[in-house]
C-alpha cells in the first residue's frame, strides 16, 4: 500500500490579472504559503504556463518544474479541460463554447474542434517532457441536450453519439499512450460522460482503451444523488486522478436535482468550500486508501458563498488531515503466535 500525495491545488479558479496570481512563480509561492505541496496547471492560461512551448521544448518544462520546487511546490499534473470540452459540442452550445477556444477559431466550429484536438496532443507531447503518468480533462458532449428522454429519443441516437465521441478522442488516447500518460476524464454534467454508466459507454466505444481513465471528483456525484462511495469500489482500477471538491444537495418543495434554472447561491444542488458541504470524505479517503491510490488529492475550489483566499485557506489542511497514512503491518501482529505448518494441521484436527 502507498500513501496518496497532497494537499495538491488546482490553479484555474484562483489565476487572474492581479498578483499573485498572474505570474507562475507567484501564484507557485501563495499556494505553498498555504501549505499546499503541488500544483495543477490549466494549460489554457497563457499567464502561467505555455502549452506549445511545453510541447516542443523539455528544457522548458524542466525550467517551469524548476520554478514550482524552488517555490516550495512540484507540479501535479496538466489540465486541458477548457481544450477537451471542444473536441465534441453540440451545435445547442457552439456559442456558449467558442469562447474557450483561441480567438482565430471562433464561429467557426470545425476549425475549433481541429484546434482543441491540437491542443490535447501538445498536452500529451507536454506531459512526457515533464515524466507526467497523468492528465486531466473533460470529454465534451454531443448527447446532453437529449439527457431526458422526452421527446423519446430516435433508435440508435445515443449510441451515434458516443460512437462520435469515441471517434474523436481514441487518436487522443493514442498519443496519450505514446507519452505513458493517462487521460482523466472529469466526470461532470455537461459532458456526455456524466456517471459511471456513461463512462462505461465510452470506454467501450474506444475499445477499453487503457489510458481511458477517471478523474474521481465526488461533488458532482452528490449533485445527481449517485453513491459517490461505491463508485471507488466499481471504478478504482481507472481512477488515475481525484479532485477533492465538496458539495451540498437541500432538496426542497420547490426544486430538487435540476434546481430550476436558479443561479448557484439559490440551487438545492451546490458546489461548497471543504468541509462546509456534506461529502463524506473521511469514507472517500478511506476507501482511495484501500485501493492503494496513490496519486494526487487536489483541491479544486468552487464555492458560491465563501471567498476563494478563505477556501484556499482552509483546503490545504483539510486535505491534509484527511490523507490516510497507509499502514504497514497489521495492526495485530503483537497477537501472531508465529505458528508454522504442523501446528496449523492440528489446530484444524488434520492428521495425515
Amino acid at each position: 500500500m502507498q500513501t496518496m500525495k497532497g494537499p495538491g491545488i488546482f490553479l484555474a479558479q484562483f489565476a487572474g490579472d492581479d498578483a499573485p496570481f498572474n505570474d507562475f512563480k507567484a501564484i507557485c509561492a501563495w499556494a505553498a504559503g498555504h501549505g499546499y505541496k503541488g500544483v495543477q496547471v490549466p494549460t489554457w492560461d497563457g499567464r502561467l504556463f505555455d502549452l506549445a512551448k511545453a510541447a516542443e521544448s523539455k528544457t522548458y518544462c524542466d525550467e517551469v518544474s524548476g520554478i514550482a520546487r524552488d517555490a516550495g511546490v512540484e507540479i501535479t499534473d496538466l489540465s486541458t479541460h477548457l481544450q477537451g470540452q471542444l473536441v465534441a459540442v453540440h451545435p445547442a452550445f457552439d456559442e456558449a463554447f467558442d469562447g474557450f477556444a483561441a480567438p482565430e477559431v471562433r464561429g467557426n466550429p470545425k476549425a475549433r474542434q481541429e484546434w482543441a484536438v491540437d491542443q490535447l496532443k501538445k498536452a500529451a507531447k507536454a506531459s512526457a517532457n515533464f515524466g507526467f503518468k497523468s492528465h486531466v480533462t473533460f470529454p465534451g458532449a454531443l448527447a446532453w441536450p437529449f439527457l431526458y428522454p422526452w421527446p423519446q429519443r430516435p433508435e440508435g441516437l445515443i449510441d451515434t453519439a458516443f460512437d462520435e465521441l469515441a471517434k474523436r478522442w481514441v487518436p487522443i488516447l493514442d498519443a496519450f499512450d505514446e507519452a505513458g500518460c493517462d487521460v482523466g476524464y472529469e466526470i461532470h454534467p455537461g459532458e456526455d460522460i456524466f456517471d459511471g454508466a456513461t463512462f462505461e459507454m465510452f470506454l467501450e466505444k474506444t475499445g477499453n482503451h487503457p489510458r481511458c481513465q477517471i478523474n474521481y471528483d465526488p461533488s458532482h456525484f452528490l449533485l445527481q444523488q449517485l453513491d459517490y462511495v461505491e463508485f471507488i469500489d466499481i471504478y478504482h482500477e481507472r481512477i488515475c486522478a481525484f479532485h477533492v471538491k465538496d458539495a451540498e444537495f437541500n432538496p426542497t418543495g420547490r426544486q430538487g436535482v435540476y434546481s430550476g434554472y436558479q443561479p448557484w447561491l439559490k440551487r438545492a444542488g451546490r458546489f461548497r468550500s471543504l468541509g462546509d458541504g456534506q461529502v463524506d470524505f473521511s469514507a472517500i479517503f478511506s476507501k482511495l486508501a484501500e485501493y492503494d491510490y496513490s496519486s494526487w488529492a487536489v483541491l479544486e475550489w468552487e464555492c458560491a458563498i465563501k471567498s476563494a483566499e478563505q477556501g484556499a485557506a482552509e483546503g490545504a489542511p483539510f486535505i491534509a488531515s484527511h490523507i490516510i497514512e497507509v499502514t504497514d503491518k497489521a495492526f495485530d501482529d503483537f497477537a501472531s503466535g508465529g505458528t508454522d505448518e504442523a501446528a496449523n494441521k492440528r489446530m484444524l484436527g488434520i492428521t495425515n
